[in-house]
Formats: C-alpha cells, sequence, structure tokens
C-alpha cells in the first residue's frame, strides 16, 4: 500500500465500501461528541468524513488534532446511516472508519478561520495568503485560473499558432506606465528593465519570419492598483499575426475569447460573433466612454441643434453652445413613480461629478413636466417626442458642457441611473470592439501627442499624416470590451520606417531622438517587415469576470496589496550594503 494514500479524497464512492484505503490531507473540521469523534479531511480534490470511537487506538490522538493540520488516515469505507448522510458533498453517502491516524505535521492556532464563511481582514488574508488560498471560493478561482490558461493554449494552437518565450530582462521603453528597473553588476550604472509587454519582441518575431505568434506573457508595470488592474505584474495572451488586416486579426481572436467565455461562463449569456464594432467617436458620443458596458440600455444622445430651436427659450444652453460647449441628453423609460427627490439627489450628484447641474422634464402622453418644461413650446415637445418615442413616464436628462468634459459626466450619469434602477443584469457577458482610434491628442500642455500606441498604422498612411489635421488621423487600432472592462487592445502595427519617421515627428520627437529609443525596431523594420499586427487580452481580467469577482486580487495566488507590497514575502525590502556596492549603487 502506498505511504500516503490509495486514494484522493473526492474518488471515494459507495462501491468502495469495506475497503481498506489510505487518505492523506488537512484537518478541514473537527466535532468531538464525547463517544465518537468526526473529523473531516481535505485535499486537493475534496473532503470526506472519518469517524472514531471511544476506545480505538487514535482515539486520543484524534481529539488533540488542532485544525489544519496533515495527517494520513488509513480505515475502512463503510455506509453512513440513511439519516447521517450529507448529499451536498460528494462523499456524502460514505464514511472511513479509521484505524490509524498518523500526524504528519502539526498546526499551530490558525490567524483566521479557513473553514469559515467569515471574510478575514485583507491585510491577514495577504500575510497569510497560503492559508487564504486553502479557503473554498479562493481555491475555485485559482483552479479556474488554471483551466482557462490551459484551454487558451490548446485554443491557440489549434488554430495554427505557435508558442514563444521573449526576454524578461530587457531595455527600458516608454509604454504609458513606469518601468521596473534590474541594475547590472556585470555593467555598473546601467539598468534592464522588466518588459511592460513582449511589443516589441513579438513584432521582431514576424520581422523574422514567424507567422502566428503567441504567449501567456507576464508583464511588468509600475502603476498604481485598482479594481481591475494588479500594481507590479500581470499576464495577457499575447499575439501577433503577419500578413492580416485589422478584420483578420478580429475575426481569429473572437472565437477564442467566445468560446473561453462560452465554455466558463457557469451558463450565463456570451455575445456571439462577429461581436459588435463600434468607432470610439460614436462610443465616446453613445456610451460616454471608451470602455462601453454595453448591457446598461441607456443611451446618450446629441441634442445641441435641438436647443438652438427659435422655439426653445433657455437662454443658459443657448449661451453654453454659443462658447463652443454641447448638450447631450439620456432618456430613460419608467420614472413615473420616482418623487422629486430623487431627482434632486440625481442633479447634486452631477454637481459634485464636476457638471453645472442637471436639467430634465418628465413625459406623458401629452404634457411635459419638470424644470425645463416652462422653456420647451408645444411645438418643439411634439418634435423631440416623435424623435425619442417617448411615452408616460419617461424622463430626458439634459447635461451642457465642453464636450471632452460632457462625455465623461453623461457616461458616469448613464452608469448611476442604471445602478439606481437596476438595469444591469448580471447575467451575460455583451462584448464589443472599439475601433478607429484618434492617432493623436492635444496633451495638458495643448502639444499634439500620441492618444494611445504610438507604433500603431495611421489610417491612410503617409498621406494622412501629410494631408490631414493631425487630430482627426485615425489609428488602425481597437480595443476589447466586455461588460464595461477592456479586456485588450490591438493595431495594425506601423511597419514602414518612413511613416513611423514622419508619425513621431508630428508628435515633436526628432529622428536622431527616435533612432535611441527604438533603434533596435527601426533597424530591424529596415530589413523587410511584413504588414503585421495582435492585440493581447488581459488574462487576469478574463478570469476575474469568469469567477464573477469585483476585485482582481481574487484570481491571483499571490497578489500585492494595494500599496504594491508582498506582505507575506515582505516586498519590497532592504538590501543589505555589500549588493549595493556590488551593483554600484549609493542610496541618497
Amino acid at each position: 500500500m502506498h505511504q500516503f494514500r490509495t486514494h484522493n479524497c473526492a474518488e471515494l464512492t459507495k462501491l468502495d465500501v469495506d475497503k481498506f484505503i489510505r487518505i492523506s490531507g488537512w484537518l478541514h473540521r473537527k466535532r468531538d461528541h464525547g463517544q465518537v469523534v468526526f473529523l473531516d479531511i481535505r485535499d486537493n480534490f475534496g473532503i470526506i468524513q472519518c469517524v472514531l470511537n471511544r476506545g480505538d487506538c487514535s482515539f486520543e490522538l484524534a481529539q488533540g488534532l488542532s485544525l489544519e493540520s496533515v495527517c494520513c488516515i488509513s480505515g475502512i469505507v463503510v455506509d453512513r446511516d440513511a439519516s447521517a448522510m450529507n448529499l451536498t458533498l460528494p462523499t456524502g453517502a460514505i464514511e472511513i472508519k479509521i484505524s490509524e491516524i498518523q500526524i504528519l505535521s502539526k498546526s499551530d492556532s490558525l490567524p483566521f478561520s479557513v473553514n469559515s464563511a467569515s471574510e478575514p481582514s485583507e491585510e491577514l488574508r495577504l500575510k497569510y495568503r497560503f492559508l487564504d488560498l486553502r479557503r473554498e471560493h479562493v481555491r475555485k478561482n485559482i483552479l479556474l485560473r488554471g483551466e482557462v490558461i490551459a484551454s487558451l493554449r490548446r485554443r491557440m494552437s489549434e488554430i495554427g499558432f505557435i508558442e514563444f518565450q521573449t526576454p524578461i530582462l530587457t531595455a527600458s521603453s516608454p509604454e504609458g506606465a513606469r518601468d521596473f528597473l534590474v541594475p547590472s553588476r556585470l555593467h555598473p550604472g546601467k539598468f534592464y528593465a522588466l518588459p511592460q509587454a513582449p511589443q516589441q519582441f513579438k513584432q521582431l518575431l514576424m520581422i523574422a519570419g514567424f507567422d502566428k505568434y503567441f504567449q501567456i506573457a507576464p508583464c511588468f508595470r509600475d502603476e498604481a492598483s485598482r479594481a481591475d488592474r494588479s500594481p507590479g505584474e500581470f499576464y495577457q495572451l499575447d499575439l501577433e499575426m503577419s500578413f492580416v488586416t485589422e478584420q483578420d486579426i478580429l475575426s481569429v481572436v473572437e472565437p477564442v475569447i467566445s468560446g473561453i467565455y462560452q465554455e466558463f461562463s457557469k451558463g450565463k449569456m456570451v455575445s456571439p460573433f462577429p461581436f459588435r464594432r463600434i468607432s470610439y467617436d460614436d462610443s465616446v458620443l453613445r456610451y460616454g466612454s471608451d470602455k462601453p458596458d454595453l448591457r446598461n440600455p441607456l443611451i446618450i444622445e446629441d441634442q445641441t441643434v435641438f436647443f438652438l430651436r427659435n422655439d426653445i427659450a433657455f437662454p443658459l444652453f443657448r449661451e453654453k453652445i454659443a462658447q463652443g460647449e454641447v448638450v447631450r441628453s439620456i432618456k430613460v423609460a419608467g420614472l413615473g413613480d420616482m418623487g422629486r427627490r430623487w431627482f434632486d439627489v440625481l442633479n447634486d450628484w452631477v454637481v459634485t461629478a464636476g457638471g453645472g447641474g442637471l436639467a430634465y422634464v418628465l413625459m406623458t402622453n401629452d404634457s411635459l413636466k419638470g424644470p425645463l418644461s416652462k422653456f420647451i413650446s408645444k411645438t418643439a415637445f411634439a418634435d423631440l417626442a416623435i424623435e425619442t418615442g417617448t411615452a408616460e413616464g419617461v424622463g430626458i436628462f439634459f447635461l451642457c458642457g465642453p464636450i471632452g468634459d460632457i462625455s465623461k459626466i453623461s457616461g458616469s450619469l448613464r452608469t448611476k441611473i442604471a445602478e439606481d434602477l437596476n438595469l444591469i443584469t448580471g447575467t451575460s457577458f455583451e462584448f464589443c470592439w472599439i475601433t478607429d482610434f484618434p492617432m493623436y491628442e492635444l496633451d495638458d500642455d495643448g502639444k499634439i501627442d500620441f492618444c494611445h500606441n504610438p507604433f500603431s498604422m495611421p489610417k491612410g498612411g503617409m498621406k494622412a499624416l501629410l494631408d490631414e489635421d493631425p487630430l482627426k488621423i485615425k489609428a488602425s487600432q481597437f480595443d476589447l470590451v466586455c461588460n464595461g472592462i477592456e479586456l485588450s487592445s490591438g493595431a495594425i502595427r506601423n511597419h514602414l520606417p518612413d511613416i513611423m519617421y514622419k508619425a513621431f515627428e508630428i508628435a515633436g520627437y526628432a529622428q536622431e531622438e527616435l533612432e535611441a529609443k527604438f533603434g533596435g525596431m527601426l533597424s530591424a523594420l529596415k530589413f523587410g517587415a511584413p504588414p503585421h499586427g495582435g492585440c493581447a487580452p488581459g488574462v487576469d481580467r478574463i478570469i476575474m469576470q469568469l469567477a464573477d469577482e469585483p476585485n482582481i486580487r481574487e484570481v491571483i495566488c499571490f497578489p500585492l496589496n494595494q500599496q504594491g507590497q508582498d506582505l507575506m514575502m515582505n516586498a519590497p525590502n532592504e538590501v543589505d550594503p555589500t549588493r549595493l556596492r556590488e551593483l554600484k549603487l549609493k542610496l541618497g
């Protein structure tokens, strides 16, 4: 018989009754009834109940056994009494009559309960993460993570992608976040950087002649934590393809992502592919965000022209429109029973969010109510009713302000109203692609800068760079969004050096500066680069959604806290002065 086990805790069934078996695991729960002791033993696969009667040779040992101690139990599988069956457990119809207990490792007193539904503090959870991982719901998340990653690998291999590994120690590259730097002992005063993404390396693989690349890539960014972003490191399904258009990439990614969500969604509805394509401009207008949650049925509309009508006497909006501001509206049904206080609270919320206030009308089939109603003529009301398809109890909210500010505020208001009215259900995964991102934007100093990825191909190529207003040029760039969370960014890459020089020149980069920062990539592009592109769906975010967790730390084995600290391993920490001298570093 095997030294530690003949079976795992989940595989024993009524077919094993009367067999002499051996299991090993952790003491999950103990119930001492004086004349009999019940021990629930847990391993990686499940839980099974074991029993000892007073007088059995290991009875006193069992009574003194502390929770979470590791033990090896030998005994006979027996049927449970009908009244004692636990149908919530796969092994609930049987138990093990213990003949011997061997303590493999005794546990000290626990800092928090592993078998309780109560939630320990986050600090305790992260300090004792190895214990936290024994808790059932956390454990399920991590097992789900392994299954999702295995499925991603299988799906990518099945469609002809080859997995490569790209360097972890590389050169610093500005990609929108701070690098983690690693000092070089052999080259004093010089530093490696941990990759923010394998961007340049995967492009170099395409230039080298490999056609389809992927990896489950670790990425490192020294940036702040938030609910859907882990500080320090994260993983992404990084992929790149040669001789492809933007549509080709979207068509390859959709069945992989849709398949993953269907496989692990536990019955939730998943958008059929092809997913909706929404231009960046339309998304910002209609949803107030480039990461729209399409489960929310509310739509934002532009009403600037409407408030310029002669039969609408609302001077406040008219004056703001004359100053270049715009008006946005949100139509909401079912407001007939909402009291005045709800509208007032909503107005206060808009003011707190930075808006100038909230104007609204509450419509019936033949009249208007609300603060704005007295400024709108019957003719204007009739036209508005036809345009919006209004009915009894439909409210229309109006916001006015600078286009950038009002887009964000109206988007937040759209979400706020939907949450207040419970319009967003948690029973579906709604996907869309956001396309046609601006190539450039104005920075805080009013200078032209790249809006997103500077290595994306501008739509229209060199002609667009030479002839068009930079702020109107679109990039061949796209994001995959699900339920308001950005899962992936991607692009057709700029594979032509002359276009890259011109694109960076518009953003204020001299050719010499570009050569200094991206010399390796530019050199490679000059030796025959195929048209290529790709994207990188975030693995952690995908698993967070599939696990229905509000925080990304719940699906990472050993996450950092919000301050970027590892409380379990005490990192970051101080380094021995000898090591600093080896690295020629001095703390100032």
